[in-house]
């Protein structure tokens, strides 16, 4: 018998942006990510430690409004909050702790990009 498919690695996320240009320069600028490529007529790509992100339009009217939530790992969420903070990242609140894990306490913040998509910075921290 064929095994059964199942999904693990995520190759692309496509981000919803009504200005790629404007969305290029705050992904690229404010968050420091690598920029790969843009491609006519509408679409930047980005590399997010090895998956695709992809700004575009709305391809039809019902994709044309904020979608997932994306959570960036970075090493230390209350050292990168300030920085990101600096470039002019809009956050909604202060790194906290939101779940014990098995290996410290997991820390986030959530931002918006400039189109109102809610992203987040996370951690995983000892615990003092």
């Amino acid at each position: 018998p064929m095994p059964s498919p199942s999904l693990s690695h995520i190759g692309q996320i496509a981000v919803v942006v009504h200005d790629v240009e404007r969305a290029t320069a705050f992904y690229r600028d404010a968050l420091g990510m690598k920029f790969l490529f843009a491609a006519p007529p509408n679409l930047a790509f980005f590399d997010a430690g090895g998956t695709r992100l992809m700004l575009s339009g709305a391809s039809e009217p019902e994709f044309d409004h904020p979608g997932s939530i994306l959570y960036f790992d970075v090493p230390d969420v209350r050292t990168a909050y300030p920085a990101f903070k600096a470039r002019g990242v809009p956050f909604v609140d202060e790194p906290h702790v939101v779940a014990p894990m098995p290996d410290g306490d997991l820390w986030m913040t959530f931002f918006k990009d400039p189109d109102g998509n809610t992203m987040a910075i996370m951690s995983v921290l000892p615990r003092p």
